[in-house]
């Protein structure tokens, strides 16, 4: 959301998306507008402690500008669009934008490291959608996921590195990566994203110094239904009992917003301290650091290069979640 006021249509966007909520219209339009005016006052507040909107716009657009030099530096015109999946710009504006400016080819980039039918699929999709209705007919390629690549991971483990460096003399610490959740029921029936967060994870312990006590856990949980765990605030009671400190690590996000400036920085950081832990850091975002947008580039260079509609950004592009996950896009061998 741009404003207070945009905070309850961005809401009800994301609620009447059906890869959030499945069922069929018009029951998922009701439900959303439900929901969308329940949770807006509750949401407007959220974001009042960000000055009454989301810095994510700002800052994907500084990402974009950072990108665009790195891959101006192979010699081809480039150029780098914005688009959000619930406010604005959305698809319909960007695919017009894109239009406009008459490319050759297109690559499609979800700054979600790791894929979810929930995020990168309802997005491409929406992207597809869009470009169809504006005629936009040019070669075109998508990355669906990259949770290991070598300059995401290297920047994640620089950020983590020094935090642990700033721990109290003789403080133990223990490092959460927390992910935002999703339903049990989504993972079960072959959303590939709690593997591929746990993958990230452990590539990122591995450049940890030796014996760092880590784990994964997931956050943002609402609604009855059974979501993935473990669940960040279970995390921060059970290192409360063990009396170690905390260094939370927002593991799939790549830019600040209100899930870490809000629920990590100030939600979270205050049940540790009630739960009595002896300090809690929280790792920044990736954001537009060096090695992070060099992988994006090198990401970007490997789709435009391939033989693939969709590819994963790990390696040559192929194929890495295990067969029982089913919801993988690559799944099919595309």
């Amino acid at each position: 959301p741009d404003q207070p006021r945009s905070v309850k249509p961005f809401l009800f966007n994301l609620f009447n998306d059906p890869a959030i909520i499945g069922l069929p219209n018009p029951f998922r339009w009701l439900l959303a507008h439900l929901i969308s005016t329940r949770r807006a006052p509750v949401a407007r507040e959220i974001y009042a402690k960000l000055g009454g909107k989301s810095p994510l716009l700002e800052l994907t657009q500084a990402q974009a500008e950072a990108l665009a030099a790195e891959l101006a530096t192979g010699g081809d015109e480039v150029r780098t669009f914005v688009c959000m999946r619930y406010w604005h710009p959305m698809s319909d504006a960007a695919a017009a934008a894109v239009k406009d400016w008459r490319p050759d080819e297109i690559v499609l980039l979800p700054l979600y490291p790791q894929y979810s039918t929930t995020t990168s699929a309802s997005s491409l999709k929406d992207w597809h959608r869009a470009a169809a209705k504006a005629g936009l007919a040019v070669p075109t390629r998508a990355v669906c996921c990259y949770p290991t690549e070598p300059g995401w991971i290297e920047t994640q483990a620089k950020l983590v590195n020094a935090a642990l460096g700033g721990v109290p003399a003789g403080g133990r610490a223990r490092v959460l990566f927390s992910a935002h959740g999703l339903p049990r029921k989504v993972v079960d029936a072959g959303d590939p994203y709690q593997w591929q967060v746990e993958r990230t994870a452990r590539a990122v312990a591995e450049r940890l110094p030796e014996g760092t006590d880590w784990n994964v856990c997931y956050q943002s949980r609402v609604g009855p239904l059974e979501w993935i765990g473990p669940a960040t605030e279970d995390e921060i009671e059970r290192a409360a009992t063990a009396g170690v400190g905390l260094v939370v690590v927002p593991i799939a996000f790549v830019s600040e917003h209100s899930e870490t400036l809000v629920e990590l920085d100030i939600e979270y950081r205050e049940r540790a301290e009630h739960a009595g832990i002896p300090f809690y850091v929280r790792v920044p975002a990736v954001g537009t650091e060096a090695a992070f947008i060099r992988g994006l580039a090198a990401v970007v260079r490997a789709a435009s290069a391939g033989n693939k509609v969709l590819a994963c950004g790990d390696g040559e592009g192929a194929r890495i979640c295990p067969g029982a996950h089913g919801r993988c896009p690559l799944a099919g061998g595309n």
